[in-house]
C-alpha cells in the first residue's frame, strides 16, 4: 500500500510502525496535517483512520540547546493531569532518533479554539469575550497555585536564582541566533542584570502563556493549556509579564491591518490593569516591582523572536508570516526599555 505523502517532519512509514507498536489499537497506516500557526515547535493532527492524535516534535534545521526540550513538555502536561490545570491526556514519548530524527511525544487532541486574533472574538460579543479573558487569566493562577512537590515536579527546576539565570539565558539563545547588531538589546540586558529583584514564591512557570496556547470550546472554558516547551520551576510572575507584553506589542507595532489585531483590543476583553488585578486575587502575589518582569519578558520574547527569524533567513522554518518577524523585534527592545523606566 502507498503511504500518503506526509508534511514536513514526518516518515509515515517509520511512525506508522511506531504507533503500532507502541500506543494500543492504533493502526500503522496513517495521515498527517500540519497544523498551521506554529512558530516553534512542528505540531502535527495524525489519523490512523480511526482515532486521532496530535505529534510534538522539535522545527527542522537550526535548533537551540534547552529550547525545543519535547521530554520536559511531556512530563509537566503528564503531572498535571489531575489538578485543576487542564492538559491534553498524554500517550507515549519517543527519544529514538530513529523514528523521527527527532525526540516527540503523542497527546490527546483537545476540541477547542485557540484564539489569536481580535475578530475571531468580535464574532463572539463583548461578554463572551470578557469571559474568555477572566477564565484564561484564572487559569494561570490556578496553575501558580499548583504545589510542585505534589505533583512529582519538585526536581523541575531550580527556582533559586531563576530571575538572574533568566536574564543571562536569553542573553544566550539572542548571541547563539545573531545576524544583526542590536544596540537596544544590549542596553536592554545591562539595565535588567543590573536591577534582579528577588523572587515570588516559587511555582511551575508555564514560559508561553497567550490565548492562542490554550483552547477554547463552545462553552468558552478553556479545556487545555498547549505549548510546554519552556516549562520550568521559577517565578510565576514571569508568566502574567510575557502574557501583558504580547498585548503591548500589538499596541507597538500595529500596521493598520485590522484581521490581526491582537486578541487583547477585542470589546470586552480584560484591560491590562483588570488583567493583574484579576491574577492578584487569584494568586495573592507580590506584584510591585512589576516593570522588571515587563523588561525580561520583552527581552525574552525579542530572543524567541530572532531565533525565529534566524531559521526564517537560513530556511529552516516550515509556515506562513515569517518574513515579518524581523521587524517587530526592535519596537519590542523599545517596549522592554520603557518598563523599566516605568519601575524606576
Amino acid at each position: 500500500m502507498t503511504t500518503p505523502e506526509a508534511p514536513p517532519g514526518l516518515d509515515l512509514d517509520v511512525l506508522g510502525a511506531w504507533f503500532a507498536a507502541e500506543l494500543p489499537s492504533a493502526g500503522d497506516q496513517l495521515q498527517a496535517t500540519l497544523i498551521a500557526g506554529g512558530r516553534s515547535n512542528l505540531t502535527y493532527v495524525v489519523t490512523d483512520g480511526t482515532q486521532e492524535w496530535v505529534v510534538r516534535r522539535p522545527p527542522l534545521g537550526h535548533v537551540l540547546a534547552t529550547a525545543h526540550d519535547m521530554a520536559r513538555e511531556y512530563r509537566v502536561m503528564s503531572a498535571l493531569q489531575d489538578t485543576g490545570v487542564p492538559v491534553p491526556r498524554t500517550f507515549a514519548m519517543c527519544t529514538d532518533p530513529a523514528v523521527l530524527g527527532a525526540d516527540f511525544y503523542v497527546m490527546e487532541r483537545c476540541a477547542g479554539t485557540p484564539y489569536r486574533y481580535a475578530p475571531e472574538l468580535e464574532l463572539l460579543g463583548p461578554q463572551r469575550t470578557r469571559k474568555i479573558s477572566e477564565r484564561l487569566v484564572d487559569t494561570l493562577a490556578a496553575l501558580h497555585a499548583v504545589e510542585p512537590a505534589s505533583v512529582g515536579l519538585d526536581d523541575f527546576g531550580r527556582p533559586e536564582g531563576f530571575l538572574a539565570r533568566q536574564v543571562a539565558r536569553w542573553k544566550k539563545q539572542l548571541d547563539a541566533s545573531y545576524t544583526r547588531d542590536l544596540p537596544a538589546a544590549d542596553e536592554l540586558h545591562r539595565r535588567l542584570a543590573e536591577s534582579v529583584p528577588a523572587e515570588s514564591a516559587a511555582g511551575v512557570v508555564h514560559g508561553d502563556y497567550r490565548l492562542d496556547n490554550v483552547l477554547v470550546d463552545d462553552a468558552d472554558q478553556v479545556t487545555a493549556v498547549l505549548d510546554w516547551e519552556m516549562a520550568t520551576l521559577g517565578d510565576p510572575l514571569t508568566d502574567l509579564a510575557l502574557m501583558l507584553v504580547y498585548f503591548r506589542l500589538d499596541a507597538e507595532t500595529g500596521d493598520g491591518n485590522d484581521s490581526a489585531r491582537n486578541v487583547s483590543t477585542a470589546p470586552g476583553f480584560l484591560d491590562e490593569r483588570a488583567v493583574i488585578e484579576r491574577y492578584s486575587r487569584g494568586s495573592e502575589r507580590d506584584l510591585s516591582g512589576f516593570g522588571f518582569y515587563l523588561g525580561l519578558a520583552a527581552f525574552k520574547l525579542a530572543a524567541i523572536l530572532e531565533g525565529i527569524h534566524y531559521r526564517h533567513i537560513h530556511g529552516q522554518t516550515v509556515g506562513d508570516g515569517f518574513d515579518r518577524i524581523g521587524e517587530t523585534i526592535h519596537p519590542l527592545l523599545d517596549a522592554g526599555l520603557n518598563a523599566l523606566k516605568e519601575n524606576d
